[in-house]
């Protein structure tokens, strides 16, 4: 008889794996025999049980007052930018010290997604909760961005919250949106004004005015992964190619960090795991854990910067496609990451998303799966917008969009910083400095990406010099596809000579 497996999901709150209780769950799935777990978008950790040692499990995580959940969608994950703190970054005021205090106050298991992030950082995402704390630069006080739940509508809260009242304030967003749900959950608009009022109708909450709207910072994803220093000890980035952490090595990993006197573990949304506070003399102990379990450390950057769902088979296999390709192409993706969507409404942080569309021809085989391509408003993947690149596209022509949407990344890039220097430079000596019209030029009229006569096109192949008017009839957009025909001559922006 085949026993099924059951999916049993273990939160993680704000991506922190106490040594001794992380050992304990090893323990418990060795007895079970789990010999992999994995650790999901939102820093929790997921164990696929035969179903004969279901209960064995589940025993054991009882006996250790762990809580565990076999609906893996009903209590979210605490995600937080814990992790991020010395190794990626030093924030102002907020400190491992601040995130602690804020998460023990959570008296309650969240049904909606909570993330509580620091300001400065892009390593963790700001938007992909519902309730979103970004840290201000007022000590104590944090931007609140809500995302109603089933919905894309957003509500900037008027007013900067006090650390001590996160948790509260998040309880009691959660409870009326529950109890009202007929007005603030899974709509096409909402009240927001309304919202806001029934809020402080129920609790009194410690507020500043928002005085500095919120910056989001320019995207930089951090290499997180292998022996790195900071300060005076060193840091240990761990990334699984399958996402597959066997449940051995995560054991021994715990006793050294009981025998070194390292008290946590940290989870991240890149489904990694970091190890921080190793001092000098202890680096031999992880280096010979890390060659007993064959764990290589020093993967491709264009690797480490993509986001899938969790538990998807299917996600997976595409990433590797992918990145199979970039490798054959050695295609620069530095300041991008990347998303694979199968399944409608899925919560991802990207700058790319490849968004599979639902079958309507009933063909199962995957050759003819059929995507969509998006990317961020200004590729940073903490906006909310998204533009769409190229419609229904087919496995075996991603690699072509794709190559061609990093190209057009770090044109807009290049055009940007060009534009920076130029008024850098432009301030001391404005007044030797004249403007001349450059001529006129086509642009697209759906992304308004410019056809230059002079330059050519480089992804289609075009050469420098070759007239707009001599290019074929079945001429495409080299950044969303438009036709020939959706072209418009306009005047090019002035130059500084």
């Amino acid at each position: 008889m085949i026993r099924k497996n059951h999916i049993v999901k273990i939160n993680l709150p704000g991506g922190i794996m106490a040594s001794g209780a992380m050992y304990t769950i090893m323990c418990a799935a060795e007895l079970a025999r789990i010999e992999h777990v994995q650790f999901g978008a939102r820093q929790h950790m997921l164990c696929k049980v035969n179903e004969k040692y279901l209960d064995e499990f589940l025993a054991s995580l009882q006996t250790a007052e762990i809580v565990y959940d076999l609906r893996v969608q009903d209590y979210p994950n605490i995600v937080s930018s814990y992790v991020t703190e010395d190794v990626f970054h030093k924030s102002g005021w907020l400190s491992e010290g601040v995130y602690k205090d804020v998460l023990d106050l959570f008296d309650y298991r969240p049904r909606l997604k909570i993330n509580i992030n620091e300001g400065s950082q892009t390593f963790i995402p700001f938007f992909t909760g519902n309730i979103n704390f970004i840290s201000s630069p007022i000590s104590n006080y944090w931007y609140l961005d809500i995302r109603f739940p089933r919905t894309t509508i957003s509500y900037k809260w008027p007013v900067l919250i006090y650390s001590e009242d996160i948790a509260r304030i998040s309880k009691t967003i959660e409870e009326t949106v529950y109890r009202y749900k007929d007005q603030f959950f899974d709509r096409d608009t909402i009240d927001t004004d309304a919202f806001y009022k029934k809020i402080n109708e129920q609790e009194h909450f410690i507020t500043q005015p928002v005085e500095q709207a919120l910056q989001v910072p320019e995207f930089d994803m951090p290499y997180y992964e292998g022996v790195n220093r900071y300060n005076d000890k060193t840091w240990l980035g761990i990334y699984r190619r399958d996402e597959d952490y066997n449940v051995a090595f995560l054991k021994d990993t715990c006793t050294i960090c009981l025998k070194t006197k390292i008290g946590q573990l940290y989870t991240t949304p890149w489904k990694s795991i970091v190890i921080k506070g190793i001092l000098e003399q202890d680096r031999k102990l992880w280096s010979y854990i890390l060659n007993e379990h064959r764990i290589n450390v020093r993967h491709a950057s264009n690797e480490l910067n993509w986001q899938i769902e969790d538990l998807s088979e299917e996600s997976l296999v595409l990433k590797r496609f992918l990145i199979r390709l970039f490798d054959k192409e050695d295609l620069r993706t530095y300041g991008l990451c990347f998303a694979i969507q199968t399944k409608p409404k899925t919560g991802t942080f990207a700058s790319v998303i490849i968004r599979k569309l639902p079958n309507q021809s009933g063909n199962k085989y995957k050759m003819f799966d059929r995507y969509d391509l998006l990317y961020s408003k200004d590729f940073n993947p903490n906006s909310k917008d998204y533009i769409l690149f190229r419609e229904n596209v087919g496995k075996d022509e991603l690699e072509t969009y794709l190559i061609a949407l990093c190209k057009y990344y770090y044109q807009v890039k290049n055009e940007t910083a060009a534009d920076k220097h130029t008024i850098f430079r432009q301030q001391p000596m404005a007044e030797a400095t004249t403007v001349a019209s450059k001529g006129m030029v086509h642009q697209c009229t759906y992304c308004f990406t410019v056809y230059d006569e002079d330059y050519g096109d480089v992804v289609n192949k075009i050469p420098a010099g070759t007239a707009f008017g001599d290019l074929s009839i079945n001429y495409t957009c080299p950044t969303c596809g438009a036709s020939k025909g959706e072209f418009a001559l306009v005047e090019s922006p002035a130059i500084l000579i």
